[in-house]
């Protein structure tokens, strides 16, 4: 299992990923799941995965390697739009799973999905999610973060304080406490997170951050956060 979140913004996205790969309880490792995509210059965009660790890396490497090449509807850097690079990902997406999948289904699933986000030249920031049979949906202002994985336990907090207008660092904050929460409930998911916070216009991939599980910042926000829940809980009204 994983945790991947984005979050679109007017100032920009904040794209958060875990880092657990788990395939048995003898088997779990450390994987970075957030990566940068090989896009036309003045651009940029990040790519997310979660599901067959096979699958997700097969995608990335093959659109890595078709970057250039000149390939109709799978050159990365002849594409125009972020929905046009959304489209190239699930198209290679249904390719490897369509190569591969007979061959895992023995031993299992070879379904993997993906979100991308970032800005292309002429556009504003957008954020995609391809979903393992290779279609997309779009974040918007009214629904404006898409979840991949174990989502169920970080999205409360998301869905009650987050908003298109959000500010960039509060967004990250919130993505954070999304994550303590995923943490907290379910062991499939890990320590470090990679954390991006990208300005609109920026076009830069340099602002991503590594947060351990011994992180300050990280301690702090948690100790803080648990211990103002509880502050208020003895304030609320009881039945």
């Amino acid at each position: 299992m994983t945790y991947c979140l984005g979050i679109l913004l007017r100032g920009g996205l904040v794209l958060a990923s875990d880092s657990r790969s788990n395939a048995g309880v003898d088997q779990v490792t450390q994987v970075r799941k957030l990566a940068f995509l090989p896009t036309a210059a003045g651009c940029a965009v990040a790519i997310m995965s979660s599901g067959n660790l096979a699958t997700t890396q097969a995608v990335v490497s093959t659109l890595r390697e078709m970057a250039g090449s000149g390939q109709p509807g799978l050159d990365l850097s002849a594409a125009k739009t972020l929905f046009e690079v959304a489209g190239i990902v699930g198209a290679v997406l249904r390719a490897v799973i369509d190569r591969d999948g007979r061959f895992v289904a023995p031993y299992g699933d070879a379904a993997a999905g993906f979100l991308v986000g970032g800005q292309m030249a002429g556009e504003a920031p957008r954020l995609f999610q391809i979903y393992a049979a290779g279609n997309v949906i779009e974040a918007t202002d009214r629904a404006p973060f898409l979840q991949l994985g174990e989502t169920k336990y970080g999205k409360p907090i998301l869905v009650r304080a987050l908003t298109i207008e959000t500010s960039l660092e509060e967004a990250a904050k919130l993505a954070l406490l999304s994550f303590d929460a995923t943490l907290r409930s379910n062991v499939s998911v890990g320590m470090p997170i990679d954390l991006l916070s990208y300005v609109t216009d920026s076009f830069s991939s340099e602002d991503v951050k590594t947060i351990e599980v011994h992180d300050p910042y990280w301690m702090a926000l948690r100790e803080a956060y648990g211990a103002g829940l509880e502050e208020l809980i003895d304030r609320l009204p009881t039945p």
